[in-house]
């Protein structure tokens, strides 16, 4: 009586343990899936992220590529530009050099004429005491001989050509110099366009760096 009661406990024991194996058995497979699939969708993101990465990259490359081209382009312009600039300088220069020359000639012509004037007698009357030329008709005394208006006449268109000259080398000093400086204007205005393209691609440069730095943290956690 007694063995057999030692046979029952010994196999309820068996079938409690049993039970308490396939029970543990169970949670195990159940871990096992849920493992399984943790790691399916962590290796789907991971390909999802490195394709992300890639396309960074390549973006990235192709930033860096126009940047580089409008940078060219930029510096091209700038240098175009400065040479252009330091032309009109020189032309500016020569004009300058050229309008002083006429004006010194233009004086000692004048003076040439003056004195020549001033020697004839019938020509003194040309200037006026402030040595200024006067209109014509109101030099000729009454009675004065025809050659003398002529003379006169000569001399004022003379006068008048060599103002003129010295009139139209001013306007083209004065040209020069506003081209010079519309040329400095737009040499401004690309110094600021290079300057926005840098400002430009170093800010979308170091976002795509974040962005692939972030997504490669989110990767390693």
């Amino acid at each position: 009586m007694r063995l057999e009661q030692e046979n029952d406990d010994l196999a309820h024991e068996l079938v409690s343990s049993k039970i308490a194996l396939r029970k543990d058995l169970d949670n195990a497979e159940e871990k096992a899936d849920a493992l399984n699939k943790e790691l399916l969708l962590t290796k789907q993101k991971l390909v999802e992220s490195e394709d992300e990465k890639r396309r960074l990259e390549e973006e990235s490359a192709q930033l860096k590529e126009m940047c580089r081209r409008e940078l060219d382009k930029s510096e091209s312009e700038i240098k175009k530009n400065g040479s252009i600039i330091g032309e009109y300088k020189q032309i500016c220069s020569q004009l300058s050099e050229r309008l002083e020359k006429q004006q010194t000639a233009n004086r000692g012509e004048l003076e040439k004429i003056r004195s020549k004037v001033e020697s004839c007698e019938r020509c003194s009357s040309l200037f006026n005491k402030e040595g200024r030329v006067r209109p014509a008709g109101t030099t000729v005394p009454d009675g004065g001989p025809e050659e003398t208006d002529e003379e006169k006449e000569a001399l004022q268109n003379q006068l008048r050509e060599m103002e003129l000259e010295l009139a139209q080398t001013k306007l083209q000093l004065v040209e020069a110099e506003c081209k010079i400086q519309d040329l400095e204007h737009h040499l401004g205005l690309a110094l600021n366009e290079v300057q926005a393209a840098k400002k430009t691609w170093f800010n979308r440069t170091l976002s795509s760096i974040k962005t692939v730095t972030g997504t490669q943290g989110k990767e390693t956690a």
